[in-house]
C-alpha cells in the first residue's frame, strides 16, 4: 500500500502518523503505525473511560488493526473517533505526518 502526498510523491507503508486526543494529548509524531497505535491505546487506557469505551478502542485500535487503519489512512486521509470523559467528547485522531509535524 503506498499513500500521496501532497508533492506527488508516494511514501511507502507503513508510513509516519500523528496521533493525538485533543485537549488531553499534544499531537505525537510515530516512524510506524503499529508504533502510533500502541501509545494511542496506552494514553486513552490511562483515562477514565467506560469499560465499553475502553473494548471499543481496543477493537479500533488494537494490534491486529495496523492494515485496515493503514488503509483508512491511505484513502481517507485521517481516522478520527470520539472519547467521552463524562459528558465532554474529546476527538481522537490519526492522520500521516507531513513534514515538520511534532515529534
Amino acid at each position: 500500500m503506498r499513500l500521496v502526498g501532497t508533492s506527488g510523491e508516494a511514501a511507502p507503508y507503513p508510513f509516519p502518523v500523528v496521533v493525538e486526543v485533543k485537549g488531553i494529548t499534544e499531537p505525537a509524531q510515530f516512524a510506524k503505525l503499529p508504533e502510533a497505535l500502541s501509545a494511542l491505546l496506552a494514553s486513552l487506557r490511562a483515562l477514565p473511560l467506560t469499560i465499553e469505551q475502553l473494548d471499543y478502542f481496543d477493537e479500533l485500535f488494537g494490534p491486529d488493526s495496523a492494515q485496515r487503519i493503514g488503509h483508512r489512512l491511505a484513502t481517507y486521509g485521517e481516522v478520527r473517533s470520539l472519547a467521552f470523559l463524562g459528558l465532554t467528547p474529546h476527538l481522537v485522531k490519526l492522520y500521516p505526518a507531513a513534514p515538520g509535524s511534532p515529534r
